[in-house]
């Protein structure tokens, strides 16, 4: 199919702004960049801020002497609600709270949830394997924290999006080897999947879309550096030998997004490994697609399928 007329009108606004050269920018001036790409994304493509019951911040300590923000957002007064851990994209480098803020408050207002959105620690500064650690010691305090959450620590979903979507499946997956907190299903919204890079989509949709080869080459360096094995089960779960015993998954990809091919073949995998999988490609849509419901009906679509999703795995489970 085409790309979607309101794409091309983003894409075309999109040719204004100064080019990053990834050859010599350093992970604090793409932030910066980013902070104000984000800043006009919203301006356009996202709805004011859902009023919420409660938001607050949390910081809980992690491994290595560190410690991380947890935003908690709380839609309703009392209840027990399910627990929904979101994990925000960005090539492991960018992003933060507030890039997802707006996200985070339509998943707890739509689905009537408590969405801890998780501020893990970001690469270069903290390389793999530290962001899932992080992510995986967020599951634990919620959970272990239930109570004064207000959440029902037997109705624990994950989700994601981009290098957050691999963080969901990641903290997945370790929940089942490390015997942890029992995750109902997961959310991953076009992840990756596959550090080598080598999804023929990842070629054929190399530049034009937001998400570039070059960009995505720079995350990994970033990420990884020059020695780690790219094929690690936590870094590229698509080379995982052991897919089987995970969460129901529920995996978006975007037609014109250069991380489809290896959303589509994780899909598949998981499949395969006998676990119950949903997939979805929107026609017409490129990468953080998802982020923009206030300008692309399509985003609105997926938000609908994630509550029904949602609803079928994540609210059905009770303690």
């Amino acid at each position: 199919m085409a790309l979607s007329p309101r794409i091309r009108i983003l894409l075309f606004l999109m040719r204004f702004r100064k080019q990053v050269d990834f050859t010599k920018v350093t992970a604090a001036q793409f932030r910066a960049d980013n902070k104000k790409a984000i800043k006009e994304l919203k301006a356009l493509a996202q709805y004011p801020h859902e009023n919420l019951f409660q938001i607050r911040d949390e910081t809980i300590k992690v491994s290595g002497e560190g410690a991380i923000v947890l935003r908690i957002y709380k839609p309703i007064e009392g209840s027990t609600l399910p627990l929904l851990l979101y994990f925000h994209g960005g090539g492991f480098v960018v992003g933060d709270l507030e890039s997802h803020d707006s996200t985070c408050r339509r998943l707890a207002k739509q689905n009537k949830c408590v969405v801890v959105a998780v501020d893990y620690r970001l690469a270069p500064e903290n390389p793999f394997p530290i962001p899932c650690e992080d992510c995986y010691a967020a599951l634990e305090w919620a959970v272990k924290n239930a109570s004064s959450l207000g959440v029902n620590p037997t109705q624990v979903a994950v989700m994601g999006d981009s290098a957050g979507g691999n963080l969901a499946t990641v903290v997945a997956m370790m929940a089942r080897d490390k015997d942890g907190p029992k995750i109902c299903c997961q959310v991953l919204i076009y992840p990756t999947t596959d550090a080598t890079l080598s999804a023929d989509s990842i070629n054929k949709l190399a530049t034009g879309y937001v998400l570039t080869r070059e960009m995505m080459q720079w995350f990994v360096h970033h990420y990884c550096g020059n020695e780690t094995d790219l094929k690690q089960q936590y870094l590229s779960p698509l080379f995982a030998e052991n897919l089987k015993s995970l969460p129901p998954a529920l995996i978006v990809t975007a037609e014109f997004d250069p991380l489809k091919g290896e959303g589509e073949a994780y899909a598949k995998k998981l499949k395969e490994n006998g676990n119950q999988v949903v997939f979805k490609e929107y026609a017409g849509m490129i990468h953080v697609f998802f982020q923009m419901p206030k300008y692309l009906p399509e985003a609105r679509m997926a938000e609908v399928q994630v509550s029904s999703f949602l609803q079928q795995y994540l609210f059905s489970k009770s303690a």
